[in-house]
């Protein structure tokens, strides 16, 4: 008896100061969890922002073959055929750089100014609003683009949302698409995961809380089995010692 009240006591006693300490972690845990949920991903991705449609490849527009390529950039590597807004181009990687070519003539496209970043991200954007600004990047990205992406260019529209479209100043292609929702969502992760400057859910805060959290579960459900079961078994006990004084008195 003496120890189920010692074990009692100090269930009830980590229990409390542990949920002090780490009990509004749980409610953000919760709360940004919640919106996580909820919110559709594919929203949240930005998938419904920009044209997926595969470009064709029109054979008869190749008039630079890439043997040529080859002959005249023997550097080149991972080469790719694809489009550029209304041009077939080339797309390789020669050295440090990322290099645009057109596949009719052969020239090398230089890196997209403004006006042809713009004109990009108005292809790729399939919303209805204008250019709100644009900007380019080229050492430090946002918060919201993968560095590896620069340089690159931010067209911002004015629909709802602040929908953006990240463009590569050097290749043309699509490197990224984002609104509200998803800058919003990637800061409830960012608070999920413990980790507020890259998100990243391998680190000892969240490993400490989580084990806190462990243990004053464990101390819950003590308390729990004292509260509900050992209760249970109490009321289930016949009062015995009523039913002797009962008797005594009618002898």
């Amino acid at each position: 008896m003496r120890d189920s009240m010692s074990l009692l006591k100090t269930s009830r006693k980590y229990h409390k100061w542990l949920m002090a300490f780490i009990g509004m972690q749980f409610v953000i845990w919760s709360f940004t969890g919640a919106y996580m949920v909820f919110i559709n991903i594919d929203y949240i991705h930005g998938d419904t922002l920009v044209n997926n449609a595969q470009d064709k490849i029109d054979p008869q527009e190749i008039k630079y073959p890439l043997q040529t390529l080859l002959q005249q950039h023997p550097g080149a590597a991972d080469i790719k055929l694809g489009r550029y807004l209304d041009k077939h181009v080339y797309r390789f990687k020669l050295t440090d750089k990322k290099v645009l070519i057109d596949a009719s003539n052969g020239q090398i496209i230089p890196s997209l100014s403004r006006e042809q970043a713009e004109h990009a991200a108005q292809y790729y954007y399939t919303g209805t609003g204008d250019i709100d600004s644009s900007e380019l990047f080229s050492e430090h990205a946002p918060f919201d683009l993968n560095p590896a992406a620069l340089p690159a260019w931010q067209v911002n529209f004015t629909d709802f949302g602040s929908p953006t479209i990240y463009v590569s100043a050097e290749t043309g292609l699509l490197m990224g698409k984002r609104h509200d929702f998803w800058r919003l969502f990637d800061w409830m992760f960012r608070f999920h995961v413990m980790d507020y400057d890259k998100g990243e859910i391998d680190n000892s805060l969240l490993f400490w809380f989580t084990l806190l959290g462990i243990l004053s579960s464990i101390f819950g459900l003590v308390l729990v089995y004292f509260r509900v079961f050992r209760k249970e078994a109490a009321d289930l006990t016949p009062p015995t010692a009523n039913k002797n004084n009962n008797l005594e008195g009618a002898a």
